[in-house]
Formats: C-alpha cells, structure tokens, sequence
C-alpha cells in the first residue's frame, strides 16, 4: 500500500500542510445564537478535552497495522485533536435549550454540572480500503456543589475515507465529529430529562 504524505522525508518538494478539525457543512451549528432560556436553567462547565497517549501533538496519527501508530511526514493537525474539540463541543452545546450558560473551563464562573473529555484520540486506519477515520474519546458528567458521577459514555465512530491519503483522512474526520457533537448533545439531554423527571 502506497501512501501519499506518509513516511516521506521531508523536502522542499513536499511542503508541509496543516488541517483545521471543523464541521462539514456545519455553518448552522456554528452560526446560530444561543437560543433564550429561562433563567432556572443550570450551567455547565466544560473541560479541556484531554488527549490519549500517542495524541498529546499537531501530528496527525495513522496505522498500517491494529494499534502500531505511525505518523504523516508532511500533514499535521493545526492543534492537537483534543485541543481543536474545545470549541465545537461547547460551540454546539450552546445552541440547546437544556443550558442556561455554557462555560469552556477555566473559568472564574460557577456551574452545576461539568463535563470532562478525555482518551481523545484520532487515527485513519489503512488496515482496510477504503481507510477509515476513528475518533474515540470518553465522556463525564458530574456535579459541582456535591461532586459526583451523574454518568459516563464512551464515543467511538467510523468514517471511510474518500481518498487514501492524509486529506481523505480530514474529511472523514470531519464527518467523525459531526456525528460526535450530535450524540454527545443527545446524551447529554436525556440525562438532564432524567434527572428532571425523577425529580419532578
């Protein structure tokens, strides 16, 4: 299997190319104002999503193998996966009625609830064709006044990749945390209609 971009040195031919992590066709998400609340409506605090261990860079991950993870020479992220997460999960967060304040951490702000990202990871798999895009990461929901779990999920999603190379593997990650932001956003509410109606 040939890949473009991969194992590579470095040249002047072969400039070094860097990727936003973003959503595809997601200018509604992202362009929509936070919908008015009632001001009962509890806060949430989100934390820095934190990365896996192979993930902590901009170095844009794929394997050849099941868990042996290798790196692109002349592609890159322009932050690490977890850190360009921040912003749209709490981006998307925003745009529903279950929050009455949506607040990246740190922050001087108190909430009720927080909600901890972690084992971020982001990897195109060529051990199949087409290659897959395989975004992973696990979710907490806890509460601030009287700390406690409320719940925990792990995410994982798979997108084949339009093209076999490091930008097919973009796009696909795009469509990865489309889906993500989506169920995450879902998760989240059936908890609070739960919480609320057992307390209701």
């Amino acid at each position: 299997m040939v890949l473009s971009a991969c194992g590579v040195p470095r040249g002047t031919s072969e400039p070094l190319r860097s990727y936003v992590l973003d959503i595809e066709e997601g200018r509604e998400v992202r362009d929509m104002s936070p919908p008015s609340r009632p001001m009962n409506l509890p806060g949430l605090l989100v934390s820095l999503p934190q990365p896996a261990p192979g993930f902590e860079s901009q170095r844009m991950a794929y394997e050849q193998v099941p868990h042996e993870l290798q790196y692109f020479t002349t592609s890159q992220w322009v932050d690490s996966p977890a850190r360009m997460l921040a912003p749209l999960i709490t981006n998307t967060l925003e745009t529903g009625e279950e929050w009455g304040s949506v607040i990246q951490l740190p922050s001087v702000i108190r909430g009720d609830y927080r909600l901890d990202i972690s084992q971020v990871a982001l990897v195109q798999e060529f051990t199949q064709q087409p290659s897959r895009t395989r975004l992973t990461l696990r979710a907490q929901l806890m509460t601030v006044y009287d700390p406690r779990v409320i719940d925990t999920r792990s995410f994982e999603f798979r997108e084949e990749a339009p093209s076999e190379d490091a930008y097919g593997g973009v796009q696909a990650a795009h469509h990865a945390v489309r889906r993500l932001l989506g169920e995450l956003k879902q998760w989240l509410h059936n908890i609070l209609q739960t919480r609320q109606s057992s307390h209701g």
